[in-house]
Formats: structure tokens, sequence, C-alpha cells
């Protein structure tokens, strides 16, 4: 069997995929509630309009006019191996507590 690499996720940082917004929406609320200042909510693919839901959410529905939007970075991965390669999109966003 082959080991794939698995990259460590830093702190503060949330990953958004398959599970519903709220489970989300709870991670960055308790890492706000915890003393975290920053995070950063990453996506790809398909789940990027959920990870924009969520700091959405965060921003307007728990935190209005405490939480801004500080950094948005869009990019490109490349998936799979050389015959098979694919291209999927990525989203970082960086929110900030005032």
């Amino acid at each position: 069997m082959s080991e794939k690499s698995v990259t460590p996720v830093p702190p503060n940082t949330v990953l958004v995929g398959k599970k519903p917004l709220m489970a989300y929406v709870t991670a960055i609320l308790m890492q706000l509630s915890s003393g975290s200042r920053e995070i950063t909510v990453k996506a790809r693919g398909r789940a990027i309009s959920r990870a924009v839901d969520v700091v959405e959410v965060v921003s307007n529905k728990f935190y209005p006019n405490k939480v801004k939007i500080k950094d948005i970075r869009i990019g490109t991965d490349i998936i799979g191996t050389d015959p098979s390669k694919r291209n999927v999109s990525t989203i970082e966003i960086t929110i900030e507590k005032e």
C-alpha cells in the first residue's frame, strides 16, 4: 500500500467539506470564543460555496459588526497523477475579530 502524505492543518484553520453548514459555524464560534483573533476558512471544489456561506453566517448572524473579512485568496490545485490530472479550484477566507 502506498502512503499518502498528509499535511497537518495549521491552528486556527477550518477545512470546509461535506458536513452540514452549522458544524463549521460552530467550529469557528468555538475558536473565536477561546481567544483566537484570526481564523482561516479553506475549501476546494464544490465546497467553496459552503465556505462562503459559513463566513457569511458567522459575520452576519453571530458576530455582526465584530468580525470582518481580512483576506480572500483563490487558486487552483492539480489533483491526480499524470494521465488523469485535473484542476480543482480553492479558496481561503481569513476572518478577523475586531
